[in-house]
């Protein structure tokens, strides 16, 4: 990146409405943030239809703060990037919407961003250091995948879930155990008092020569056994399982591939056991171990903004007539896995 930019990001993919302006020297100029789980808490997940009227209510406001706090006007934004997709999609609509519409007013560039390529490029505006090729184990609530990132714009997906995503079985285990809202915080919570031991649960795929991952079994085995044991145990076994699942993964994925390091983004990348866990592997295979800060592995802008940083440096920018998308998969040409619910 020869030239300084300054990118507006914004993102409304899930339940997380979000703008941010960073530089492509990685400065996070300003990040407003708001959340809705007050809002879909009596429903114990994100119902689509209210997340998407609450982006609608916020986004602008979001906006305006996020350039009064940077101190600049939309005049002297570079261009404008926002989330074009995977996600709910009426969400989705909302943030590209604004950004064509902000593009089109201030005549700026709009990038279209794949929300899993600004988890993908995360740890980038973490870290100046981290080069390419690295190994990305992205774990959230919609997906799971392992992915040599090669560049910008360039994934090799080597696995992904046959079926759920792993955030998105935490949030159905505090759903199943009553732990509240959101899920997956809720679990590690209740996880830290009880034995990781004490219920014996499969670990799905584990020791498989399949790469890739499976948590439907595993949800319903915490089903099964939830009137037999303590939220506590069933949350701190089930978070153990999740976790030796992920490792023998992504240990499986290492095998044959020479990475500059082990990288974790995504959602469930903010559990602490998940991260001392993959953190341990890498130092078993002699890698950098690279994580994003909490704030940065949840939805936010800021990566919104990165990526569209990074893709605006390549030279890369989208028409007003880009189309949003539900799904958006990084590597298209990744083989088709069995599954009837796989989130490719």
């Amino acid at each position: 990146m020869d030239a300084m930019s300054l990118i507006l990001g914004l993102e409304s993919s899930c339940d997380e409405t979000a703008a941010a302006l960073v530089t492509s020297d990685r400065q996070i100029l300003a990040h407003k943030l708001a959340g809705q789980e007050d809002a879909h808490r009596p429903y114990g997940g994100v119902v689509p239809e209210i997340a998407a009227r609450a982006h609608v209510e916020v986004l602008a406001p979001l906006v305006e703060a996020a350039l009064a706090e940077a101190g600049v006007t939309l005049a002297e934004v570079d261009a404008i990037a926002a989330t074009a997709g995977p996600g709910l999609i009426g969400g989705v609509m909302v943030g590209l919407m604004t950004g064509k519409a902000l593009a089109l007013a201030a005549g700026k560039p709009l990038v279209a961003v794949n929300h899993l390529e600004g988890h993908a490029l995360s740890p980038r505006l973490a870290d100046a250091t981290l080069d390419f090729p690295y190994l990305l184990l992205l774990v959230s609530g919609g997906h799971c995948q392992l992915l040599l990132v090669e560049g910008v714009g360039r994934y090799r997906r080597l696995a992904t879930t046959i079926d759920d995503a792993a955030g998105e079985a935490f949030d159905k285990t505090a759903k199943l155990l009553r732990l509240g809202f959101p899920g997956g915080p809720a679990v590690e919570r209740a996880a830290a008092l009880g034995d990781p031991r004490a219920v014996p649960l499969p670990r799905p795929l584990v020791g498989s020569g399949e790469p890739h991952f499976s948590f439907a079994g595993l949800k319903s085995a915490v089903a099964r056994a939830a009137n037999d044991y303590s939220p506590e145990d069933l949350a701190a076994s089930f978070q153990q399982a999740v976790v030796d699942c992920l490792v023998d993964r992504t240990r499986r994925a290492l095998a044959g591939i020479a990475p500059t390091a082990l990288v974790v983004a995504g959602g469930v990348a903010a559990n602490k056991a998940v991260r001392a866990a993959l953190e341990a592997l890498a130092a078993e295979h002699g890698l950098r171990f690279v994580a994003p800060p909490l704030w940065l592995c949840t939805d936010n802008a800021a990566m919104i903004a990165w990526a569209g940083a990074e893709r605006f440096a390549a030279g890369w920018t989208d028409p007003l007539d880009i189309p949003p998308r539900p799904r958006w998969p990084l590597d298209p040409d990744a083989e088709q896995v069995r599954g009837a619910g796989v989130k490719a």
